[in-house]
């Protein structure tokens, strides 16, 4: 195992910066949904027709991001991993701040779906950069592991951010007229891309990749490589099984800070303390999901077993569901919050995984473009629906009963998530060997 060198030490930090703010720019969406469509619509929050536009904004960002992931993953095994990842994380960070500054809801999306797109490749183009920048197995499993951990910092920076922002948002200069926090927080993605202009003269190219592509040794990447008889069962059931991670994500855990308002002893609050509550609650879920990430890596290094590994998460998350959505949202918000944590420790944990597990399955030539289809074709185009489909569902649950009809509708995505995954790692394959296919 290699000294962690000055250029080892930033190449992850860069990484890690990019896994932060990943999430930092998906993850403000559920928080900022509800005020910014209220303010771009015009349209009452309990109303079928904003409900549906939520839907729109979770999932067409979403698609675009999934097809721009596709070119991509493409383009990082063909340009190389640093130059797609430096220009990722420059593409989110400049569209998010550019959202801000919309005044019709056209713009607010197109800005979001840049912001998505950017975020996809960035993932796709880090992981493979890092997975061959570190070729000792251990080392390689605690680097991925642990710099994917920050994923979650970034979800503790954006209820951290919100919260902030909503207590002096008033004493913020004005945007578009007003002190709109929504917009504040929109500002804030641009961040990621002042470290990153600092440092990429510095960040080294995968040797692997430039080896290869010095030598003319590359092949060029095609889709239906992926498709052939030795990497097809992984291919397919990775990418169900990622679908099911961002199906509970979106289409359950992000809805949380839309049910929160709703519960009794929360509507009894002001509007701060309200957003306030809805930024802490979404604090404890990012702290679950670091938890869960952290174990991830730790757990990595010890279990040979990929299926074995996954399923440590996938067995508990089964039951969290039920409990957190049908149960706790009765109950109160202080079981909620305990909840909330559950299901984001076993669910995050799962995104870790992938970012361990997918390099190991595929060859040089092909690793951005693999990884590119499980992670968007699956996470973000097919999984990230499950938001609009909890939005749809959500017209078909009974009113009147203690759990809002939006948590028996995310409960039902999320619990029916976890069983799919469940059932599908029976089929997971084992990488062959320590190292990475060559």
């Amino acid at each position: 195992m290699l000294p962690l060198t000055p250029v080892r030490w930033l190449v992850c930090g860069t990484a890690a910066i990019g896994f932060a703010f990943d999430t930092y720019e998906l993850l403000m969406l559920p928080i900022i949904a509800r005020p910014a469509l209220v303010d771009l619509l015009a349209l009452p929050p309990d109303s079928a027709a904003f409900n549906r536009w939520v839907g729109i904004a979770f999932y067409v960002p979403a698609i675009v991001g999934a097809l721009f992931g596709m070119v991509g993953g493409y383009l990082t095994d063909r340009l190389g991993r640093r130059r797609v990842l430096v220009w990722s994380i420059l593409i989110y960070g400049v569209s998010a701040c550019a959202a801000a500054y919309a005044t019709s809801i056209g713009v607010w999306l197109i800005c979001r779906c840049a912001t998505f797109g950017g975020v996809c490749v960035e993932f796709v183009a880090a992981v493979a950069w890092l997975a061959e920048l570190f070729p000792d197995p251990i080392e390689r499993e605690r680097v991925l592991g642990y710099t994917q951990a920050a994923a979650s910092l970034g979800g503790l920076m954006v209820s951290a951010a919100y919260y902030a922002i909503v207590t002096i948002a008033d004493a913020l200069p004005e945007v578009r007229g007003g002190h709109e926090p929504w917009r504040y927080m929109l500002i804030s993605g641009v961040v990621p891309a002042i470290p990153l202009a600092l440092a990429r003269p510095f960040l080294p190219e995968s040797p692997l990749w430039m080896n290869k592509h010095e030598a003319g040794a590359l092949q060029r990447p095609r889709v239906r490589e992926l498709f052939r008889p030795q990497l097809r069962r992984a291919t397919l059931v990775a990418t169900l099984m990622v679908a099911c991670g961002y199906a509970a994500s979106f289409g359950a855990n992000l809805q949380v800070p839309r049910i929160v308002p709703a519960l009794p002893d929360v509507q009894t609050l002001s509007k701060t303390a309200r957003e306030q509550t809805v930024g802490t609650v979404q604090l404890v879920q990012e702290l679950g999901g670091l938890a869960g990430r952290v174990a991830l890596a730790s757990l990595a290094v010890h279990i040979v077993s990929r299926r074995r590994l996954i399923r440590l998460f996938l067995w508990p998350g089964s039951l969290v569901m039920p409990f957190v959505f049908f149960v706790a949202t009765s109950r109160g918000l202080r079981l909620v919050e305990f909840g909330t944590f559950l299901a984001g420790f076993f669910t995050v944990a799962q995104f870790s995984f992938w970012g361990n597990y997918l390099p190991r399955m595929y060859p040089t030539y092909l690793r951005g473009t693999g990884e590119s289809f499980a992670a968007n074709i699956g996470g973000r185009l097919v999984g990230t629906g499950g938001a609009l489909v909890t939005s749809e569902l959500m017209a078909f649950m009974p009113a009147g009963w203690p759990v809002p009809p939006l948590a028996l509708a995310a409960g039902a995505v999320g619990f029916g998530s976890f069983l799919v995954a469940l059932a599908a790692s029976a089929w997971l394959p084992e990488p062959e060997g320590a190292g990475l296919p060559d």
